[in-house]
């Protein structure tokens, strides 16, 4: 079975493999206070397909666990209508916080131990009703587990037949590079994708920290939030919207570099490159990162099948993110390189131990994170 209208998608090879990606791909965030219901992501699905999308995100932490769920449902009732078949799917799942919430797991329900890598895996095809996913990843680095550990645990994965391929996401790119010396190493299989956040506001993995892993590694992208929380669609020049995600307490504090009132007055000034492309600012925002070359894909979201449809139409607009388009966006805001800074996720598994195993940690830092 093939997309009903795919002759405007095209597609690229995920990192050093014969995987053909979509350029743009669906995420499927949730917080645990949202619901879709199954019949809902159907319909997402379906609007996400039939233009061409052939890979389809998700992670154990996504709703606890019920993103998963209803994407299994989906995938299910679509194979059963003839919509699509598996093989048609790239269907990804990330492993690391659990399905219980970021500070609600016990000791052994989160992390990439060989004992979460291997339980998480196959409680998330349980409930994505499926045998195997096309790829996996590590949702996070965690400092500490050896990497060897984690190397090791992604391998008997893949070798279970749970997966076939298996990635990263927001490691840094000394970590990347260690877990590729290592397969090569032991002959053990190394990632082939990070999933790093890539946006006109944040850059430096994706334009800086990543580049000698291109050339040594051919590391594909899956990047995440092309439009930055929502910031940079246009719709906050006038305040913040109600049901927003920055009108919800203490959203906007998450947002550093730039600050969140920073990041509106940019987006008012890239509105005029937009109208000048004939496109939206959100379409202008997501082919941007699409013009990127390192960039498989990209991961857009949406909660209704027709805003959906208007995020895709920034397919159409990539070839027109030229080296003076980007020289405009460029002058309206660029990055430079920064040094990486603490984790701020190495409390999840920290305060589970005593004080005096902290020195377990690769991160000098870990003891001034609260």
């Amino acid at each position: 079975m093939s997309p009903a209208n795919s002759d405007k998608m095209t597609y690229r090879f995920l990192g050093d493999s014969g995987l053909l990606v979509s350029k743009l791909a669906l995420g499927s965030w949730m917080a645990r206070e949202d619901y879709h219901t199954m019949d809902a992501w159907y319909e997402m699905m379906k609007t996400a397909f039939a233009r061409g999308v052939n890979f389809f995100d998700n992670a154990e932490m996504y709703g606890s666990g019920q993103a998963e769920e209803v994407m299994g449902g989906a995938i299910t009732k679509g194979v059963e209508e003839g919509v699509w078949s598996r093989e048609d799917l790239v269907v990804t799942t990330k492993l690391f916080f659990g399905y219980k919430g970021y500070t609600e797991s016990g000791p052994n329900d989160q992390g990439l131990s060989r004992k979460h890598i291997v339980e998480g895996a196959r409680a998330s095809l349980r409930r994505l009703q499926l045998d195997y996913v096309d790829v996996i990843f590590c949702h996070r680095q965690e400092p500490h587990t050896p990497i060897e550990e984690t190397v090791r645990a992604m391998n008997y994965v893949i070798s279970q037949g749970w997966a076939f391929y298996w990635g990263t996401s927001e490691w840094l790119a000394s970590d990347i590079r260690e877990a590729c010396e290592i397969a090569d190493r032991l002959g053990l299989i190394r990632p082939i994708v990070e999933q790093p956040q890539y946006n006109i506001f944040t850059r430096g993995k994706v334009e800086f920290d990543y580049v000698d892993l291109y050339k040594k590694y051919k590391l594909g992208l899956t990047t995440w939030s092309p439009l930055a929380y929502g910031t940079l669609t246009g719709k906050y020049s006038s305040g913040k919207p109600d049901g927003s995600r920055f009108s919800k307490p203490g959203f906007a504090s998450r947002v550093i570099t730039p600050s969140y009132e920073e990041r509106v007055e940019v987006a008012d000034k890239l509105k005029p490159i937009a109208k000048e492309l004939g496109c939206s600012l959100p379409q202008l925002a997501t082919a941007w990162c699409v013009s990127n070359e390192h960039v498989s894909t990209v991961l857009v979201g949406a909660t209704r099948p027709e805003q959906l449809e208007e995020n895709l139409k920034a397919i159409e607009f990539v070839d027109k993110i030229t080296p003076e388009v980007k020289a405009k966006i460029d002058a309206i805001y660029s990055v430079a390189p920064s040094v990486p800074g603490v984790d701020p996720l190495a409390f999840l598994r920290k305060r589970h131990l005593k004080s005096s195993y902290c020195c377990r940690s690769r991160i000098p830092e870990l003891d001034q994170v609260e």
